[in-house]
């Protein structure tokens, strides 16, 4: 790494693409060894955040290093330094797993290649799938493969868009196991995930949406800064309700979740006084810890009224 301090630490990052201001005054320092979670919707401007850190775009203004480079003039070292996964599986359907991490290896133009893609498939458990064809493999494997294309130059950074989309639970455990034993070993992460319970995994968070960063730290941290009070409605048709506590003053959220009903809002005593006239049987109410998607539903919903 070039110099000290954190792997990556911007402020004001702008992007836009013709009238569209993708990314808003962005900032964020992450430290080495550090898992930070990118969270947002569709449109937050995620995918634009993420490759301007790694270089593959340069912002339109804008402060910062990543690695200890500057993002707006050392773009070409920053992209020789930096792992990126992105959305939608980029390596040759028609080359063996094999074959695509030493074309990957190619064209880092690495040493010790032959050693470096053993080492990957040894890892990643691909050592009895190396001659399979990409083409014909399940989601979770096309992940293995293609994480282990991103880290075959040992970068210092990893950078993950939405890694774990449309594979199956046991698929993504495993991969969050090696990202945890990648993160051990001195690598720093940032991944965008739409999954509550791999945000909860993370070291950190960043709730992003708009382009503009709403929310950061860890879970703890952003729930708790969210002041958000939350009661769970439980009992036969609980998500009935939600037309009639949905516009009342101190309820700033009523969602269903499966069964149950949340409704949070940031003022307490209003929030009670709203919800008494439904507090009785068979529904049955009790005060619970907000979770982290109910600050983000939140976040989002204070936008949305923010702009409109």
């Amino acid at each position: 790494m070039n110099g000290s301090g954190p792997v990556i630490d911007v402020r004001g990052l702008n992007k836009s693409f013709g009238a569209l201001h993708a990314v808003q005054d962005f900032g964020i320092t992450v430290e080495r060894g550090r898992i930070c979670g990118f969270l947002g919707p569709n449109g937050a401007g995620k995918t634009t955040t993420l490759r301007m850190l790694c270089g593959l775009l340069t912002p339109d203004s804008g402060e910062g290093d990543v690695l200890g480079y500057d993002v707006m003039s050392q773009s070409d070292l920053i992209k020789r330094r930096v792992g990126y996964m992105t959305q939608k599986f980029s390596l040759y359907d028609d080359l063996s797993i094999e074959q695509n991490l030493i074309f990957t290896g190619r064209v880092h133009e690495l040493d010790r290649r032959a050693g470096r893609v053993e080492a990957a498939l040894e890892r990643l458990g691909l050592v009895k799938r190396r001659r399979q064809l990409a083409g014909t493999l399940s989601g979770g494997w096309k992940q293995r493969l293609a994480l282990a294309a991103a880290t075959l130059h040992e970068p210092e950074l990893l950078l993950l868009d939405e890694p774990t989309a449309g594979v199956d639970p046991e698929a993504r455990r495993t991969f969050w196991d090696e990202i945890h034993a990648l993160s051990a070993e001195g690598m720093t992460v940032l991944v965008s995930t739409h999954y509550m319970d791999e945000a909860e995994r993370c070291h950190e968070i960043a709730y992003i949406a708009a382009g503009r960063t709403l929310a950061r730290g860890t879970a703890d941290e952003v729930i708790e800064g969210s002041g958000l009070t939350t009661f769970v409605a439980e009992g036969p048709d609980a998500s009935r309700l939600i037309p009639r506590l949905r516009g009342q003053v101190g309820i700033d959220m009523a969602t269903a979740f499966g069964t149950t009903l949340h409704v949070s809002g940031r003022n307490r005593s209003a929030l009670e006084k709203a919800i008494a006239p439904f507090r009785e049987p068979p529904i049955l109410w009790t005060e619970t810890r907000p979770t982290l998607e109910d600050v983000f539903i939140q976040l989002v919903a204070d936008l949305q009224r923010e702009s409109g």
